[in-house]
């Protein structure tokens, strides 16, 4: 069973996505919060597979909650989707780093939520890998900031590091072994070994040191 955690600060959406993800036979709802206070404080009360957070609610709100609930190491193996009303917006960006897992409009269907809250449980993909990258891209367009070095980065082979820049393109661990002319599990096995040597979550989290790093730029990945 999937542990869900729903943090959002309308009620009625809460409930919609409760009853929804509720009737399927591999989630369970744990608990519900209408702030991110909240959402820490269930979070160490249930430790939930999945946190749905909404970005913009009172008290706190829900990037300093995915940081905080992140932060603590009993919490190491949830993951933070992210909920917003606009496909472009800036606190996604900043959710994503601090440690979100992926984001989620808030008008998507029934199917793409259950869908991410599977993937995101899997923690094997980045939730929709061709719009968050763009999205990445356009913040790093936006920002025009001077890239934050990663002295980890060094530590990386050069096939990991051609790894970790296929990541940060949206391609699964499938395509990245086409692309590379190698098995699916010896894929695995670099992008476990990248996580380590990165002190990585997950892909998403991949995805944003790259284009930090400036391992890669803008407009330089495949859409």
């Amino acid at each position: 069973m999937i542990r869900v955690l729903i943090a959002d600060d309308q009620t009625i959406v809460r409930a919609g996505f409760a009853a929804l993800l509720a009737a399927q036979p591999d989630i369970d709802v744990v608990a519900q919060g209408g702030n991110g206070r909240e959402a820490v404080r269930l979070a160490e009360a249930h430790r939930p597979d999945v946190v749905l957070m909404d970005i913009r609610m009172p008290e706190m709100d829900g990037i300093d909650a995915t940081r905080r609930i992140l932060a603590d190491p009993a919490n190491a193996a949830t993951r933070v989707l992210v909920l917003t009303t606009f496909d472009v917006d800036e606190y996604v960006y900043e959710a994503l780093s601090a440690g979100a897992s992926g984001f989620l409009l808030k008008d998507s269907t029934a199917e793409d939520l259950v869908s991410a809250v599977r993937v995101v449980a899997r923690g094997d993909a980045l939730l929709a890998p061709q719009v968050t990258g763009r999205l990445i891209r356009e913040f790093a367009r936006q920002r025009r900031a001077r890239p934050r070095p990663a002295p980890a980065l060094a530590t990386l082979t050069a096939r990991e590091t051609e790894v970790l820049g296929l990541i940060a393109a949206g391609l699964s661990n499938g395509e990245i072994a086409a692309r590379l002319v190698v098995s699916e599990h010896t894929v695995k096995t670099h992008v476990a070994r990248v996580f380590t040597k990165l002190g990585l979550r997950d892909r998403a989290q991949a995805v944003v040191l790259a284009y930090e790093s400036g391992l890669v730029t803008p407009g330089g990945a495949e859409e």
